[in-house]
């Protein structure tokens, strides 16, 4: 599946203009980390940030997500089973572990990206000029983007053998794309 075909299927089942607006940024952000571990992979780690949450919206809780959305993939598309194994692991319930490279970049980068996105938002200058060490401090903000789990962040980074620091640059990185079309 290429990315036009991902974004097409995410459009036939997500109405939220935030929830689209999450799956492109994650989209993003895969597409960043691939360039880096991965880079001849990368149309294919964007796919998959693209399609982590497609199911989400008609099937929100932890029974049906993202349990329906991969049964969907394995039927009607060609999205193969590295794909399924990441968007499977990235709910921490499912029981998948998190064992290629896609997989825990997916994990690592599905909340951070909310959380920076949301730190954008409460800046004058949105994603320009946003470091590390002031996501981080927005972090320790428990109320600041409450919904956040801030446990599978530090989780995603530690997975990646990366230093927090390090992993939120990675996200600002990869979100950059997604911000410049904005304006």
């Amino acid at each position: 599946m290429n990315i036009n075909d991902a974004r097409m299927l995410m459009h036939d089942w997500v109405t939220s203009e935030s929830l689209r607006h999450h799956m492109e940024c994650v989209s993003a952000c895969m597409r960043h980390c691939a360039q880096r571990v991965a880079p001849n992979e990368a149309e294919r780690w964007a796919v998959c940030g693209l399609l982590h949450d497609f199911d989400y919206e008609r099937h929100p809780t932890e029974d049906e997500h993202p349990f329906v959305g991969v049964a969907y993939l394995r039927e009607h598309t060609d999205v193969d089973e590295e794909i399924i194994e990441a968007i499977l692991g990235h709910a921490t319930y499912s029981g998948v572990p998190r064992q290629s490279d896609m997989a825990k970049h997916l994990f690592a980068m599905d909340e951070l990206a909310g959380f920076v996105v949301a730190c954008c938002k409460v800046r004058p200058g949105g994603i320009v000029g946003l470091t590390p060490k002031s996501v981080r401090k927005k972090l320790k903000t428990s109320n600041f983007a409450a919904a956040v789990n801030r446990e599978d962040i530090a989780v995603g980074a530690k997975e990646l053998s990366l230093e927090p620091g390090d992993h939120i640059q990675w996200c600002i990185d990869g979100l950059q794309s997604v911000f410049e079309l904005k304006d």
